[in-house]
């Protein structure tokens, strides 16, 4: 299979969709990959390196997408970008599609096999491929909202662990799983006052047996959230409802009724927020204040952090794109069914359920959209 990797073009995004090893793999089972000039420049992957690893380094984005038979990629298509996608072709990348409906809409319009990232599964209900950027964004986001609390940013003056003799800073943490779990353990780790908020009772059994006492677990209600919110210097909003749009947990009520400078990280933003008053932001732009409440909403937060994270997604990423190289699409998704979870569009037909409901669009299962 001819395997294309085009540099990213979204705003401060400075991933890439296969490291020179990855590319080195693939050459080594027999395929060839192309690879845009400048790619992974920007993180120490120089062109020479992927041409060591055999990959042949083209000049265009536009030969990229109109030589290879899959694309990988990081980010969604832009708009661009989904105008040289074509029938029968493969995008692997994060696509999030639920609260995007005009990139719904051309990728549908272009025919092509879209398979997602961030839904594919594994044996045990996670999500392999959104787990990596979930560590590192849950990381990230103390270290964000760390910054936003300084008084320069519009915050409140804390200190998050505070000192001998001042009170550490409130963090409360909208959710329990992967990007909720990191975002704890680097906020403990700064002394930070801990408290998630989760629906699953198993969740907060697990995360009280990982942290114990040093970290405070809440059951997730309309009460609660208003209640913990409200008195909160930090909230991270790291709520996933797998390929479908983030649920509103905080209202703008909320928000009114929260500290003056308390800050809000909302790492849902790439599947439309958890928060009523987000918007999202760009690396360029992080942050902006509405009822004097610092948000800080990045689509795309890993990409600060873009060789390690880089580095990560590859590590995930690699066998499936190998699978899909081997065997070609069909058999692939054939053969695994969480990778066949991946599949979001296909020939002009939306194949995710929670996508399809977001958008009131029709539906095929991916079974059906095969023809298997």
């Amino acid at each position: 299979m001819l395997v294309g990797v085009p540099k990213e073009i979204k705003a401060q995004e400075f991933r890439v969709g296969m490291t020179p090893g990855s590319v080195r793999e693939l050459t080594h089972h027999g395929h060839e990959v192309i690879v845009e000039t400048g790619a992974g420049t920007a993180i120490d992957f120089p062109d020479e390196q992927y041409r060591n690893a055999g990959a042949e380094i083209v000049g265009t984005a536009k030969e990229v997408f109109a030589r290879a038979e899959m694309v990988v990629k990081v980010k969604e298509p832009q708009a661009q970008e989904c105008a040289m996608l074509r029938q029968g072709q493969v995008l692997f990348t994060y696509l999030h599609l639920a609260p995007d409906v005009p990139q719904t809409d051309a990728l549908l319009k272009s025919g092509a096999v879209g398979i997602a990232y961030e839904t594919v599964t594994d044996a045990r209900g996670g999500l392999p491929l959104l787990a990596p950027m979930s560590e590192v964004a849950g990381r990230m986001s103390i270290q964000a909202g760390a910054r936003c609390l300084e008084k320069e940013i519009g915050g409140r003056g804390l200190l998050l662990g505070g000192v001998p003799g001042v009170p550490a800073a409130k963090v409360v943490i909208i959710g329990g799983g992967v990007v909720g779990t990191n975002a704890a353990r680097m906020a403990m780790g700064l002394e930070a006052h801990v408290t998630v908020i989760d629906r699953s009772l198993n969740r907060l059994k697990e995360l009280d047996l990982q942290f114990g006492a040093m970290l405070n677990t809440i059951y997730s209600t309309v009460d609660t959230i208003e209640e913990h919110v409200q008195g909160a210097d930090l909230v991270i909003g790291a709520v996933l409802v797998p390929g479908a749009e983030a649920p509103k947990l905080v209202t703008r009520e909320m928000v009114k009724g929260m500290k003056p400078g308390s800050v809000l990280v909302d790492v849902a933003i790439d599947q439309g927020g958890c928060f009523e008053t987000s918007h999202p932001t760009t690396h360029a732009e992080p942050t902006y204040i509405v009822d004097e409440v610092v948000h800080y909403c990045v689509a795309n937060m890993p990409g600060a952090v873009a060789r390690t994270s880089t580095v990560a997604l590859n590590n995930a990423t690699l066998p499936y794109a190998m699978a899909l190289a081997d065997k070609g699409y069909r058999a692939a998704l054939r053969d695994d069914t969480h990778l066949r979870h991946g599949l979001n569009a296909h020939a002009g037909k939306l194949t995710q359920q929670e996508v399809a409901e977001a958008q009131d669009k029709p539906y095929t299962p991916p079974e059906e959209a095969l023809g298997l």
